[in-house]
């Protein structure tokens, strides 16, 4: 009999319709068997694009269906911890888009409803799932890199559009809110720990209200690392300007497609050891697309299933939390500020 792990999704927001659902399809422990909607119109238009048997015109009635193993939550920001406190509360395994609360003490909520109901938790990092990023850990390991010293990353795009919730402060909106979950996340990876103060540079749209341009250091102690989020800045391609680069104490690696891809692309890791000189790398490796919204739905399912699989527990997302309203708070001190 088939192993497969029954996921509903409550909403039709733009990453559900265009790359989690339809990665839902493509992965082999996972069926998609519940959409609630509360556009019916809309509701109804996208189940019958992906044959979903069971549409649900509220949250709730979704959460009531025991035919759903799992929810994906790609809501507004605001609207993540209510939402997934409601579906562990109801039973359901839990998925939520990025970032998964606005704020520390809501993730340390979430971890004890998850503690208490003993059910599965994720926030939505896909680009975790991406070949690249076990590559890293292997170069590490070999003793390419060396005792991992420094990272700096940058992503930016242009998000100009008004009714774009990234535009709205009191939804979450912002450049660190959005691209900086990423770009945290992405450095506490490499170091494998939060670090321990930061200082920040935060530029204001004056008519959206959201930081548009942030700067920051943060200090891990005996290694440092250096970001910078924008959303009106860069290319206005279909994909996000990325770049990570982490240096080592023997050697580097250059990312030039770290976090997420808006569609399948080929990337490569680029890795300079003692024969390299500037930056020109001693060694390529190169990745074929790959959609790491299966990968991610794929490897969640299976984990559901009892296989031995990587996760991420949400303790992650508190650290990116704690780190986020630190940066926040350097911008109104003009100095550094501890991380809780």
């Amino acid at each position: 009999m088939a192993r497969t792990i029954h996921w509903g999704v409550l909403g039709a927001a733009n990453i559900a319709t265009e790359r989690t659902m339809p990665a839902m399809l493509l992965a082999p422990s996972a069926r998609l068997v519940a959409l609630a909607s509360r556009d019916a119109s809309k509701g109804r238009e996208v189940a019958e694009r992906f044959d979903i048997p069971h549409l649900h015109a509220s949250y709730d009635d979704l959460l009531a269906n025991p035919a759903v193993d799992a929810v994906y939550v790609p809501l507004p920001n605001q609207l993540h911890f209510d939402w997934a406190v409601r579906a562990l509360e109801a039973g359901k395994h839990v998925l939520c888009e990025k970032p998964l609360c606005l704020s520390a003490a809501q993730v340390q909520q979430l971890c004890q409803v998850r503690d208490r109901t003993g059910l599965h938790i994720e926030e939505g990092l896909a680009f975790r799932n991406h070949p690249q990023w076990a590559a890293l850990e292997q170069a590490s390991v070999q003793g390419t890199l060396g005792a991992v010293r420094a990272a700096h990353i940058t992503l930016a795009k242009q998000f100009l559009d008004p009714a774009d919730i990234r535009n709205d402060p009191t939804a979450g909106g912002g450049a660190l809110y959005d691209l900086g979950v990423y770009a945290v996340s992405a450095c506490n990876l490499v170091f494998k720990r939060s670090p321990k103060r930061v200082i920040a540079a935060l530029e204001y749209d004056p008519v959206f209200g959201i930081d548009r341009l942030s700067s920051a250091l943060l200090d891990y102690g005996d290694c440092h690392a250096a970001l910078t989020v924008a959303t009106q800045a860069g290319p206005d391609g279909w994909g996000t300007h990325q770049r990570l680069a982490v240096l080592g104490a023997t050697g580097w690696v250059n990312f030039d497609f770290p976090c997420a891809h808006a569609r399948p692309s080929a990337c490569h890791l680029q890795i300079g050891d003692h024969l390299s000189v500037g930056a020109f790398p001693s060694e390529v490796l190169s990745f074929e697309p790959v959609n790491h919204y299966q990968l991610q739905i794929e490897r969640f399912s299976r984990k559901l299933l009892g296989d031995d699989v990587p996760s991420w527990p949400i303790e992650d997302a508190l650290a990116t939390l704690r780190t986020l309203e630190a940066l926040f708070a350097s911008q109104r001190s003009g100095g550094w500020e501890a991380v809780q």
